[in-house]
C-alpha cells in the first residue's frame, strides 16, 4: 500500500520551486522569484512567540509586505480581492492557508512574519531559510518551517 501511495506521489506534477535561498511568490500565475538579498533589503519587523513553550523573538518581514512588492492592493483590497488567499508552501510540500483579506491592514490586520532570524541569530538549519511567525494562532499549525514558496489563488 505504501509502494503505491508512494508511486502515486511521484508522478503528481509539483508546481515550480524557487532556487536555494530564493522566495517564490505565485499570483494567479505571475511569478516572481525573491533572492536572499532582495528579501534582506525588506523592512524587517519582530514578533515574541512562543515555539513550543519557550518564548522567542521572530525577526523577518511581514507577510503583507511581501504581497505588496508583488503588486497586491493589500491597503485597499474590495470586490474580487476579498476572494483571494494566499498558501505558504514549505519545502516538504506542507501548506497553510490565509486570506487576503485576514491580513490586510485595513480589515483583520492579522500579524503573520516571514521570518529570518530567531533572538538574534539565523534560523537553525532543521527550520530552514523562512519560518511563518503567525502569533495570533494558538498552537502554530500555520508556523510553515523551510518555507519556499507563497501562491495567491483566487476562489471563484
Amino acid at each position: 500500500m505504501h509502494l503505491l501511495l508512494w508511486l502515486l506521489l511521484a508522478f503528481v506534477p509539483r508546481p515550480p520551486a524557487a532556487p536555494a535561498d530564493s522566495l517564490l511568490i505565485d499570483v494567479t500565475g505571475r511569478v516572481t522569484v525573491l533572492r536572499a538579498p532582495d528579501l534582506a533589503a525588506l523592512p524587517h519587523d519582530s514578533a515574541r512567540w512562543p515555539y513550543r513553550g519557550v518564548p522567542h523573538t521572530y525577526t523577518g518581514i511581514r507577510l503583507v509586505v511581501l504581497l505588496k512588492r508583488v503588486g497586491l492592493p493589500m491597503d485597499s483590497l474590495h470586490g474580487s480581492d476579498l476572494t483571494k488567499r494566499v498558501v505558504v508552501e514549505a519545502a516538504d510540500r506542507y501548506r497553510a492557508v490565509f486570506t487576503l483579506a485576514e491580513i490586510s491592514p485595513g480589515i483583520g490586520s492579522r500579524e503573520v512574519l516571514v521570518a529570518d532570524a530567531e533572538d538574534g541569530h539565523p534560523l537553525p538549519p532543521s527550520v530552514g531559510r523562512w519560518r511563518l511567525v503567525v502569533p495570533g494562532d494558538r498552537g502554530g499549525v500555520r508556523a510553515v518551517r523551510e518555507v519556499v514558496a507563497l501562491r495567491v489563488r483566487d476562489e471563484t
